[in-house]
């Protein structure tokens, strides 16, 4: 589903980004696009300042710009100027607004669409070098036989050593039918190995499904593309057959899920509410605000769904959690979730300018509830690891400058107290013992101890629905 603004041009599609990148390898959004100098005011949208003053304000952004045109230390060209101008009426507006250039929008409509050139590898840093988490089936990293745990030392004979994440991932990708040449430390092996890779059209890989002990289904789904609600009613599919129509709970991680297409919340919130409002949105102007209700259909009825979400679960996934919780359709686990409350709009320039990201509007929980810098607080707390780790970014969205203000919504105190969480909730503890192992993306059952007390969760709200049906 696409928002259209009235007031606003071009083609436009709502986001729900958390701010620069959300997935490895997209660009962070600095100034860029080109407006050209001709500045217009549509009579249709009024103005809080009269047009005397508009006119003044322009006089000296002009005297500015002629100054620093003439006087900088180096000549910088108009194109530059006016670019960095425009990005700071932007970003001086809230953290998440901002603009985008041509390469910039086409690598975000890559994201959202899910499907890109480059080799199939999920990847992390590790080390200053870059660690293979898992390479994706049936792409040209698996079929060169690439392996988790590889440690990934050079591209194209460059060592990736200080290389940021998002530049290792930028220089894999490229266009279809190119090689790229990654020289690889494999344990075990001494000498390097080099492996030289054609480029192919690699389909993102959002859901990743497995049966865990007990007939419950684990689906963790990282962003939100184009193909994230068809992925996970696929993934779900799968789970009912492995279980041979015995599915007893299923598990949706959405930690670290930082968002994306609102069209795609509101469907993953649909797979598992049969009716009722799943997120309504609140504009500058009444008749832009709008309400989106669950399409009728939950794929696994009366199974029990335990979401795991943390302070990098934002926007989309915060959309999805927040109708979940309010239906008492799920219970959450984890900790506070980031707390993005806000739309974003995709406005594409014309002329293939690049596009801008504005924030549109505020959006709000079925219980009426705005999470706007807040957050949503699990039902269960449980925390990743004994310790608070350091953040190296802002771990919440209260934590960023600019920030929008929470308002118009009912409170926290909207929500109606759970009365359905089973009686093994006051036994989970809220953090990991001593000496429990570091997580291990390769271990995850050994190591994820959110994941292990979601499982306890899950088994015992299946005993409860089990008992009560009988």
């Amino acid at each position: 589903m696409e928002v259209r603004l009235r007031r606003l041009p071009g083609r436009l599609r709502t986001t729900l980004l958390v701010g620069a990148a959300f997935v490895a390898g997209a660009a962070a959004f600095p100034a860029a696009g080109w407006l050209g100098l001709h500045v217009g005011f549509p009579t249709a949208v009024a103005q809080e300042d009269s047009r005397p003053d508009t006119y003044r304000l322009l006089t000296l952004f002009g005297d500015v710009f002629e100054r620093v045109r003439a006087d900088y230390v180096d000549p910088v060209t108009d194109k530059v100027l006016v670019e960095n101008a425009i990005n700071g009426m932007l970003t001086g507006l809230d953290p998440h607004s901002g603009y985008m250039d041509p390469k910039q929008f086409r690598d975000m409509e890559v994201q959202t669409k899910g499907e890109f050139g480059g080799l199939g590898l999920e990847v992390t840093q590790q080390d200053g070098f870059i660690k293979v988490i898992s390479p994706i089936d049936d792409t040209p990293a698996a079929k060169a036989g690439i392996k988790p745990g590889d440690i990934i030392t050079a591209i194209d004979g460059k060592t990736v050593e200080g290389m940021s994440l998002n530049d290792a991932v930028d220089k894999m990708r490229g266009a279809p039918d190119t090689r790229v040449t990654l020289t690889i430390k494999r344990e075990g092996i001494d000498k390097p190995i080099e492996q030289s890779l054609l480029r192919e059209i690699i389909h993102l890989q959002v859901v990743k499904s497995r049966m865990e002990p007990d007939h419950i289904g684990y689906v963790r789904l990282t962003q939100f593309t184009e193909q994230a609600d068809p992925s996970l009613r696929a993934a779900v599919a799968s789970l009912k057959q492995q279980a041979g129509g015995k599915l007893t709970a299923v598990i949706l991680d959405l930690r670290n899920n930082p968002g994306g297409l609102l069209d795609q919340a509101v469907a993953v919130a649909s797979d598992f509410i049969n009716q009722g409002e799943i997120v309504s949105t609140r504009a500058r102007h009444p008749e832009d605000s709008q309400r989106w209700d669950a399409k009728g259909e939950d794929i696994i009825p009366g199974t029990p769904l335990v979401v795991l979400v943390n302070n990098g679960s934002a926007s989309s996934s915060e959309i999805v959690s927040g109708a979940l919780q309010d239906h008492h359709r799920a219970i959450l686990l984890g900790t506070r979730t980031f707390g993005k409350g806000s739309v974003q709009t995709v406005i594409p320039l014309e002329g293939n300018n690049g596009a801008i990201r504005l924030t549109t509007a505020r959006y709000y929980t079925p219980s009426g509830r705005s999470i706007q810098g807040l957050g949503i607080e699990p039902d269960v707390h449980v925390m990743e690891t004994r310790e608070e780790q350091p953040e190296f970014g802002p771990a919440h969205e209260s934590d960023l400058n600019g920030t929008i203000k929470n308002e118009g919504g009912t409170g926290q105190a909207s929500i109606a107290p759970r009365t359905d969480l089973p009686a093994i909730v006051k036994e989970i503890p809220d953090k990991p013992p001593v000496g429990f192992p570091k997580f291990d993306p390769l271990k995850p059952d050994q190591t994820d101890f959110q994941l292990q007390q979601a499982i306890v969760l899950a088994k015992a709200m299946a005993a409860q629905k089990t008992v009560t049906s009988n």
